[in-house]
């Protein structure tokens, strides 16, 4: 299987990046594909220059690869973006980390222990709206996702609007996991409601502060905060959903849905190009002062061995002993990825594709192809089968 790259990105590459022969690395996307995923485009940088490649398809039933500089849907590293954004407007004195964020959003009557930096941290103990599963294994239902028990509902409403507000009501409307500040968990709650925070203290859309902070000085002109739209902007791979119905199996294509089902805990579009300018900008400094940043990358436990979180990023120990911040984004038949060093001297941003389904079929060979590219590129090896990937 030869590496594919289109006209447009050969163009923009260095010669030394097009034509540098990294086996190790298509070796490794292959194997993704040949594990159960309809296509994988990565793009490294490190000590060696630029490299991109896809391997797989960018459609069922066609020969095309991926596009190596596709638009995809990024999932939760929106989170990074909009942490980002938030601490920025910390820079500009708009907004206090330690602040409560009742005080910013009082109309939604949040619990006064709850400040900014725990929406931040995912330390606020607020329900997540898209579900939760207990330690004892109970599972509690918010509004109807791709999986589980509500996977052909979600499936049947995906181009429903959802708003921010309507979001952030019904997680209320459930219990916390915990008191403020006493624990670690993890919920698109918090992150929903950091851009009614962000565009409370503005007076402007989130999408115009992302463009005013982040995307235009950054040039990032692949990345998209859509809204409810569900149009993707071309290139772009496909994504797809099998169920079952009337006792037939359907798989139809959901490449366009309304991201407004998870609002900013996980809805914008960007490119593997985009999304390593973005990384590459934040830990060289570039984006926010270097007190914000420290504060950004500070770990905080999570109960996940070897995974810790600061404020919209996982500081994250790889199998060799390094660091890594990291962020990476599940979508419906989507992920994507995005690593890089604390010195930015090395990164990885990848988008991989698949047909997805209820029962999340995935889910064991997704943390394992994971694995398999963060140790490839940071540190030179395969992934342990031994070794559980977080």
């Amino acid at each position: 299987m030869t590496i594919t790259r289109s006209d447009q990105d050969k163009s923009t590459l260095p010669a030394a990046a097009a034509g540098q022969d990294r086996p190790e690395l298509h070796k490794a996307i292959e194997e993704i594909v040949e594990s159960g995923f309809l296509g994988v485009s990565l793009r490294v940088h490190d000590e060696r220059g630029e490299w991109v490649g896809s391997a797989g398809v960018a459609e069922l039933g066609g020969t095309a690869k991926p596009p190596v500089n596709g638009h995809a849907r990024i999932g939760s590293n929106t989170k990074t973006f909009t942490a980002t954004l938030v601490l920025q407007l910390v820079a500009e004195g708009k907004i206090e980390l330690d602040t409560l964020a009742a005080d910013y959003l009082p109309e939604f009557g949040l619990d006064r222990r709850i400040t900014v930096r725990m929406l931040l941290q995912h330390t606020s103990g607020l329900f997540n709206f898209t579900g939760e599963v207990y330690d004892d294994g109970t599972i509690v239902h918010g509004i109807p996702v791709p999986y589980s028990t509500t996977g052909k509902e979600w499936v049947d409403n995906r181009f429903h609007t959802y708003r921010p507000e309507e979001l952030v009501r019904l997680a209320l409307s459930k219990p916390a996991r915990f008191e403020p500040g006493t624990g670690w968990s993890y919920a698109n709650t918090n992150y929903v409601l950091a851009r009614l925070l962000i565009e409370k203290v503005t007076g402007r859309s989130l999408a115009e502060e992302m463009q005013r902070l982040i995307l235009g000085p950054l040039g990032l002109s692949g990345t998209v905060v859509p809204n409810a739209s569900p149009e993707i902007p071309a290139p772009h791979a496909h994504i797809y959903y099998r169920f079952e119905e009337d006792g037939q199996h359907k798989t139809i294509d959901i490449t366009r849905y309304n991201p407004s089902w998870v609002s900013t805990g996980g809805d914008m579009i960007s490119t593997t190009q985009d999304l390593h300018t973005f990384i590459s900008a934040l830990v060289n400094g570039k984006l926010l002062p270097a007190a914000l940043l420290a504060e950004m990358f500070t770990p905080h436990a999570t109960g996940i061995p070897n995974m810790d979180y600061g404020l919209g990023v996982f500081v994250q120990k790889t199998d060799c002993g390094g660091t890594v911040i990291t962020h990476n984004g599940g979508n419906v038949g989507s992920a994507t990825l995005m690593y890089s060093t604390p010195d930015g001297i090395k990164t990885l941003t990848a988008v991989l594709n698949w047909v997805d389904d209820a029962a999340m079929s995935i889910a064991t060979a997704f943390p394992n192809a994971q694995q398999k590219l963060v140790n490839k590129v940071f540190c030179g090896k395969q992934a342990d089968p031994a070794r559980p990937a977080h």
